[in-house]
């Protein structure tokens, strides 16, 4: 036991590690004089040769002042132009006053052209805009500092979300850039209810998370509790909205995710005209949302701007292929080996011709073709794209018909798989959870037979239906049943008849529209 204990505390994360508190300057007061300042900030970013350090004389008092900035997240131009040129030859105008201001409020009011400014007196105010992008200005003889908008670092353009691939509906995603997202939900957004609130996490990263609902629809319990949940993320860095997903989950799944992500800033705003909450992270075009159901897997934001009949039906097409990419190896394995009476006879003497001699048991023919499959998947997706479509082809081809031809894989065998692995790929919201549950049946089926099979499927419905997520039941509206919220589920009914919101989400405004819209 007391080897096992080790063994434990060496993989877990201690919770008692002690820590260094390397950053008390972060409440430290920016003095008076600016020499002192400048030698707190050297203390404080070190030999980076990317931050800018400039001196330069301020107006008519020709008073030492100081320019803070990160070379690369800046735009040069615009400092240039609209931070220092006011502050070193407009204010020594004869039309400016003479008089030396004394806080950094009054150079504010004075001399600044740009549109987003403002004053802090905190080293660790300056320090986070300065490395969030803002440009940083020091005078000697006035406390605090001014902080101006000057943000210029390069970004990718707005481009049609590779991940969530429709043939009708916008074709706009988010891109690495926060405000930027944000400004893509306002365009489709234009209420003043909507509502944007930021706050900063991880120590080291220091990355803006952004809370976005809308008033008059969210409920105020879940935003509270959203909030609640971003508050107690006490990490060193944020690097992308993954990390939130798994901080602030639910955490009762490990197949199922009980949080949202999504790449298009139209599904985005149509989840919060439904009472839910997106998180949008500053480096990730990711944007979360919740809570979320089950059934949101299998519908899309094309769903909603084609004919109902083809979304009702094509929401029924990645249902069904969901279970089959689940279902087929494992159902195929407990028939071919517990439950011959149960095939056909002419399909049982073709299957069996088929297999002929092979030297593997069925069980384990369907695990190493899996693992074939999984393998080449995973090599298509990380080599270059020429080259990854030609191993993903070439090798799967190659692979199962010299498989069959040296008689280790059956036939029969290689269908199923080629069944799975497609249908897998006609929910990729579900793609993940599919591979495990696969295999786990699998497991099951091939050493129970179907009574395997049939048990792992009843411990997965009560694993479901005992999921939640920020407090919503995930497998809503099914359970509890709510025939309101049917119409939208496997079902997509006219938009017309969507009178409602869903009635797990929108407790607070539940209307949408009024009846014969």
């Amino acid at each position: 036991m007391k080897k096992l204990t080790e063994l434990l505390n060496a993989f877990a994360a201690r919770p008692d590690a002690p820590g260094i508190d390397d950053t008390p300057w972060k409440t430290a007061r920016i003095e008076k004089k600016l020499d002192v300042n400048m030698k707190i900030l050297e203390d404080i970013f070190g030999p980076s040769g990317d931050v800018i350090r400039r001196r330069f004389r301020f107006g008519q008092s020709r008073k030492q002042a100081a320019l803070i900035c990160v070379d690369g997240l800046i735009r040069a131009d615009r400092v240039a132009a609209e931070i220092v040129k006011p502050l070193m030859y407009d204010s020594t105008a004869e039309d400016m006053p003479c008089v030396l201001p004394r806080t950094m409020e009054e150079v504010q009011d004075a001399y600044m052209t740009v549109g987003e400014s403002k004053t802090a007196y905190s080293f660790g105010d300056l320090v986070s805009s300065v490395l969030s992008g803002d440009a940083a200005v020091l005078i000697d003889g006035i406390p605090g500092v001014l902080i101006t908008n000057a943000k210029g670092f390069p970004q990718r353009s707005i481009e049609d979300p590779q991940t969530e691939s429709i043939l009708r509906g916008p074709r706009e995603g988010f891109v690495e850039n926060m405000r930027t997202n944000t400004a893509l939900l306002r365009r489709r957004l234009k209420t003043p209810d909507f509502t944007l609130e930021t706050t900063t996490i991880g120590k080291q990263t220091d990355t803006s998370v952004t809370i976005a609902y809308l008033r008059t629809i969210a409920d105020p319990n879940l935003v509270k509790e959203v909030k609640a949940r971003l508050s107690a993320i006490d990490t060193d860095g944020i690097l992308d909205s993954g990390y939130i997903e798994q901080f602030i989950s639910d955490g009762g799944s490990p197949f199922f995710t009980t949080i949202a992500s999504s790449e298009k800033p139209d599904a985005v705003a149509g989840k919060l005209l439904e009472g839910r909450v997106a998180l949008l992270v500053d480096g990730s075009p990711y944007v979360l949302t919740v809570p979320t159901f089950f059934i949101e897997n299998f519908q899309t934001t094309e769903d909603y701007y084609i004919a109902p009949l083809f979304a009702t039906a094509l929401r029924f097409v990645r249902f069904f292929a969901f279970i089959i990419s689940v279902l087929t190896l494992p159902l195929y394995v407990a028939l071919t080996t517990f439950h011959l009476e149960l095939i056909p006879t002419e399909l049982l003497l073709s299957m069996s011709a088929a297999k002929g001699n092979t030297p593997f048991p069925t069980v384990i023919e369907a695990l190493l073709m899996i693992i074939v499959f999984e393998i080449l998947k995973e090599a298509g997706i990380r080599l270059p794209r020429p080259a990854g479509q030609a191993v993903s082809m070439v090798g799967a081809i190659i692979i199962g018909e010299t498989a069959v031809s040296a008689g280790l894989i059956g036939a029969p065998m290689v269908i199923a798989v080629a069944i799975t692995a497609v249908s897998a790929f006609a929910s990729p919201a579900q793609a993940n959870a599919s591979m495990i549950l696969r295999l786990l049946f699998l497991l099951l089926s091939g050493i129970f037979g179907g009574l395997g099979l049939a048990l792992g499927l009843w411990l997965l419905l009560l694993h479901l239906a005992s999921l939640k997520s920020f407090g919503a039941p995930y497998l809503s509206p099914a359970v509890p049943f709510h025939m309101a919220d049917a119409k939208d589920s496997l079902i997509r009914a006219p938009l017309r008849w969507l009178l409602t919101r869903p009635t797990d989400l929108a407790k607070r405004n539940p209307r949408r529209q009024k009846p014969r819209s």
